[in-house]
Order: C-alpha cells, then sequence, then structure tokens
C-alpha cells in the first residue's frame, strides 16, 4: 500500500512538473528610459503569452528570426493595444515600434520605441495589462533617468496603472499640480473637518485672530500628518476617527462654557490638529505618494489643505460677522445654537465610528 501511495505521489509531481513546463509563470518587463525630451521604451514579453494571445504554436517559433519578422506586425499592433503611456496628461502616440527581436536566452521577445517630445516631462503615467488571460500575470515596470534606475512598480489585474513624477523642475510641478488640488479637495468634502474650524470660528474674533487660530491648527496636523506619511508613526483609524469626532464635541461644548475669560481656540487648534493631522495621512496613503517626490508631495497638500481651510475661513468669518452687525444678539443666538449643532454632529459621528465601523445602513 505504502509503494502504491509513493508511485502515486510520483504520478502526480511528474503530472505538475510537465504543466508548469508547459505553462510557466511569466512576466513581462517594460523598461522607461526619460532623458530630457528623448523617452525610450522597452517591453520583454515571454514567447508563451505573446504565443497564447497570437494562437502561435508551438510558441517557441517565435524564437526564430525568420518567422518573428514575419509576426513582428502583430505583435506590436498587440502591445500598442494594451499599452498606454502618457506625459503630463497627454497620450503618447505608442505608433513607432521597431521590429520585434528574439531574446532566446530569456525564451522572449523584444520590442522597443523612441520619442523625442517637445518639452521635458514632469509627470510619467503607464497604464497597462498586457495578457489579461493569465490572472497571475504581472508586469514589472522599471523607469530609468539616464542610466540610473529610479523606481519600479508592479502591475497586475488588482492594478494595472502606475505614475512616475520625474526628478526635475517638471517633475515637482507635477507634484504640486496634483497635490495642491487634492489637499484643497479633501478639506472642502471633510465634513469633520470643515465643522470643527465651523465651531472653532462661532465665538467670532478679529480675521487676525481668526486665522492664527487656524494656521496653530496647520502647523500640528502638518507635524503628525508627516509623522504618519514617513510611517514613523501610524495610529489605527479605528482610534483616529473617533477622536477627530471628540474633538468636534469637545469645541462645541468649549463654545457654551465660555464666559468671557482668556480665548483659548489657538491652543484647542493646535492640539486637536495633531489628531485630524493622522486623519489627513490615511486620506493621503491611499493616494500612492510618490516615494522619490515624498517631501513635495506632503508640502503640495499641506499648502492645497491651508488654502481650502483659509476659504473656509474667509466665508464663514465673513457671514458670522456681516449677521453680528446686524444685530449681535442675534449673532450670540446663532453661536449657541450652532455649537449645540456642532456637539450634535460630533456625538452622532463618534457613535457611528465606534459602534458602527461599517456605517449605518
Amino acid at each position: 500500500m505504502r509503494r502504491i501511495r509513493l508511485a502515486g505521489l510520483a504520478v502526480a509531481f511528474l503530472a505538475f512538473t510537465t504543466v508548469a513546463t508547459a505553462h510557466p509563470v511569466p512576466f513581462t518587463y517594460l523598461d522607461v528610459h526619460v532623458d530630457g525630451r528623448i523617452l525610450d521604451v522597452s517591453l520583454v514579453a515571454h514567447v508563451f503569452d505573446v504565443g497564447h494571445d497570437l494562437k502561435i504554436e508551438p510558441a517557441d517559433r517565435l524564437l526564430d528570426p525568420q518567422f518573428l519578422a514575419t509576426m513582428s506586425p502583430q505583435i506590436v499592433a498587440l502591445v500598442a493595444e494594451r499599452l498606454h503611456l502618457t506625459t503630463d496628461g497627454h497620450p503618447v502616440p505608442l505608433n513607432q515600434w521597431g521590429t520585434a527581436e528574439p531574446l532566446p536566452d530569456r525564451q522572449s521577445v523584444r520590442v522597443t520605441a523612441r520619442y523625442e517630445l517637445s518639452s521635458p516631462p514632469g509627470l510619467l503615467a503607464v497604464r497597462a495589462r498586457m495578457f489579461p488571460y493569465d490572472a497571475a500575470h504581472q508586469t514589472f515596470v522599471n523607469f530609468y533617468e539616464g542610466h540610473t534606475i529610479a523606481s519600479q512598480a508592479i502591475l497586475d489585474q488588482a492594478r494595472d496603472n502606475v505614475d512616475y513624477f520625474v526628478g526635475t523642475r517638471q517633475g515637482v510641478l507635477a507634484v504640486m499640480r496634483r497635490f495642491i488640488p487634492a489637499g484643497i479637495h479633501h478639506i472642502l468634502i471633510g465634513p469633520d473637518h470643515v465643522l470643527f474650524l465651523v465651531g472653532l470660528l462661532l465665538l467670532g474674533g478679529s480675521m487676525r485672530r481668526l486665522l492664527l487660530v487656524v494656521s496653530a491648527f496647520t502647523v500640528a496636523h502638518s507635524i503628525t500628518l508627516s509623522l504618519a506619511a514617513l510611517n514613523i508613526l501610524t495610529p489605527p483609524a479605528r482610534l483616529i476617527e473617533p477622536a477627530i469626532a471628540l474633538s468636534i464635541v469637545y469645541v462645541g461644548a468649549d463654545n457654551l462654557m465660555v464666559r468671557g475669560g482668556r480665548d483659548v481656540r489657538t491652543w484647542i487648534a493646535f492640539v486637536f490638529g495633531f489628531i485630524h493631522g493622522f486623519g489627513f495621512a490615511n486620506v493621503l496613503r491611499e493616494m500612492d505618494l510618490p516615494r522619490r517626490a515624498l517631501g513635495w508631495s506632503l508640502f503640495s497638500f499641506n499648502v492645497g489643505v491651508e488654502i481650502g481651510q483659509l476659504f473656509v475661513v474667509v466665508v464663514v468669518a465673513s457671514l458670522l460677522a456681516t449677521l453680528r452687525s446686524r444685530s449681535e444678539a442675534l449673532g450670540r443666538q446663532l453661536a449657541v445654537v450652532g455649537s449645540v449643532v456642532v456637539i450634535i454632529a460630533g456625538t452622532f459621528w463618534f457613535i457611528e465610528r465606534v459602534f458602527f465601523p461599517g456605517g449605518i445602513s
């Protein structure tokens, strides 16, 4: 019985080996070289994949230079259909591929292209799903500046695109164009952050005082945002999100309890800014920060957040000041009602984030 089992295992192993040999786990390799306005692209694909999609049997025939020459137009058309490259948002017309060449030692074929761009690029974006028939297929993307490899990425069925910011002045500008609007957008669509700011503004004050409050908030959240983005300090979202909600409750309660004493809103903004910074970091991580331009992306995102905050301050403070100029009593009533609304909203978010983290259906 033992010999029969061993024999069965041997047969299964040989069968698996045969299948693995007939169906290797190949990869596609894409190299993108940027040197000023010159862009060189090279793609290396395994003959098994190319043969499968072009229905060539056996696929090894593609290693024959003469046969490969006849199939080169079809290979180029296949690559051009599944590989998309843009520079600063402008598509690169991949219609200048050379003739496919065999790489017998790698069981692969290679096609290359060269482009002279109108200006040095700042952002290179690659989208590729080369061989979708194979769920495990991966495309290894290498970005070079000159002869030095600058960044690497892996594309598969879960992720079919990657952005690369060139390490030049154009690259820095591209980073700022992306992350400054992202910071503004995040503030304007983040009701918890906006409500925290509104709570700080309800009691009024000079524009200089209000800007100082917001600046304290910015300094604090910039510190924790940077710590979290650099993976130096990353508290879990399940703690940060309820804490942000509690900060909103505190601001509303403090407004109701204040009795003409010292204005400590700057310190409140500074202290709770640390917590909100971790909230910003959770959003920023989802944006796939460019590692080579991490400093500029953090700076740009913070600038965008500050612009968004200042917009909220100017609009809300102007409206409140207008109401107070017409009726001081109305201004006080609005501060009370607004503070109660802030407390209720913060309490709701706290309960939701602690007891219903998946959302209340």
